[in-house]
This record gives structure tokens, sequence and C-alpha cells, in this order.
């Protein structure tokens, strides 16, 4: 899955795209695809936004599509609406509960 990032009017909209291609990144490749600095990438890592939570020393994280996904909705928040940094985990946290809570609607209705 590839996601892109399409402006129209001024505004982001986030859409998901499905694509059978490559589904691991470097970090570099990640903040290249998503338009965030590296350094970035890597604060966002130790909030525990992305990835496993900490860069290890020596191990260089991997991130998939989803989390590119998520790297560009963080950075969204932050550039277009002003979210401090700090409060990033937790619109984090509370989106992806948000569309777990969607989803298991989504079953629950289903047949």
């Amino acid at each position: 899955m590839i996601n892109f990032v399409i402006l129209e009017k001024h505004s982001l909209v986030l859409t998901r795209a499905e694509y059978p291609g490559r589904s691991a990144y470097s970090l570099e490749e990640a903040a290249e695809l998503s338009g965030v600095h590296p350094d970035m990438v890597r604060y966002y890592v130790r909030l525990g936004i992305l990835g496993e939570g900490s860069l290890r020393p020596g191990v260089e994280p991997i991130f998939d599509d989803d989390a590119l996904y998520e790297l560009r909705r963080i950075e969204h928040y932050r550039r277009n609406y002003g979210v401090n940094r700090s409060a990033l985990p937790l619109i984090s946290r509370l989106l992806r509960d948000a569309a777990r809570l969607e989803a298991e609607l989504r079953s629950r209705r289903e047949p």
C-alpha cells in the first residue's frame, strides 16, 4: 500500500491506494518520501508515535506504508493546525483508537 498527498484548495487530503510495490523503507527513505526531515522522523520514533518507540543504538528503524501514512498525517496536523510536538503522541493515539473502533463497528454491522 502506498499513500498519496493531494492538494485541494490549499488543504491536504490524505488518501490510501493499493500498490503492490515495496513496503519497507529505511529512515532516510521514509523521510524523503514523506517530505519530513530525518531528524524529525527520529524524534517521532523517540516519542513512540512511529516504530517501536525508541531508537536503539546501531539499529536503524524500518518503516512500512502505514507508518508513512501516519508520518504524513502527523506532519499535516503539526504544519497546518499548529499542533505542538508534545500533543502529537496524544493526537496520534486518539486517531488510531478512532480508526480501530470504526473498523470494529464496520465488522459488527456486516452479516
